[in-house]
């Protein structure tokens, strides 16, 4: 079976990847509020019409920065090193995702708190059905005596939530990545 996807132009995914960019910088720069297209443009060096046809929308945009962050810590889980992928044992596991997981939001804070005002984007229920299944699957493996779903599931609304977010443009970041590592470990330690 052949993989049938087009090859993108070299063009094209230079311009992508200025979108992207720009994006990235302007979120950093001026909150989710000041991400407007005309001014990923102008920060992009294309015209307003390219972003439309590759992103469709300022949602779309958005979508793909978050897209990006998220697939490359999903192949790290499944198939990346140790102890984030597989081949450790399930503590060191999710430690590592935890703080791979931290890592992600606080360094696109302004990415994350404006992709969860969006509507879900199609491939949302993918990530966090995965990011569910990985959790609870080692949680399993570690605390049988709990209930890994849930706790897993709360443990993960601590790194996405307002006071994780607050840490982060607090310039707390390492705090919060402490603390997490903290929750973390309290909840691997059997009574």
């Amino acid at each position: 079976m052949t993989d049938r996807r087009p090859i993108e132009r070299a063009d094209a995914a230079r311009n992508r990847r200025a979108i992207l960019d720009a994006t990235s910088a302007l979120l950093a720069e001026h909150g989710a509020a000041g991400v407007t297209m005309d001014r990923v443009a102008a920060a992009a060096g294309v015209g307003k019409g390219t972003i439309f046809h590759r992103f469709g929308s300022r949602a779309g945009l958005l979508y793909e920065l978050v897209a990006e962050g998220a697939v490359e810590l999903m192949t790290a889980v499944s198939s990346g090193p140790p102890p984030l992928g597989p081949g450790a044992p399930a503590t060191d596991r999710l430690l590592a995702f935890f703080d791979a997981m931290t890592r992600l939001v606080t360094a696109d804070v302004e990415l994350i708190a404006a992709y969860q005002a969006m509507p879900p984007h199609p491939r949302s229920a993918e990530f966090h059905t995965f990011w569910a299944e990985h959790i609870a699957t080692l949680l399993r493996e570690v605390r049988p005596d709990i209930d890994a779903d849930t706790v897993g599931a709360l443990m993960l609304s601590a790194v996405g939530g307002e006071l994780a977010q607050q840490l982060a443009r607090a310039g707390e970041a390492d705090r919060l990545r402490t603390a997490i590592e903290e929750l973390v470990r309290s909840v691997l330690r059997a009574p």
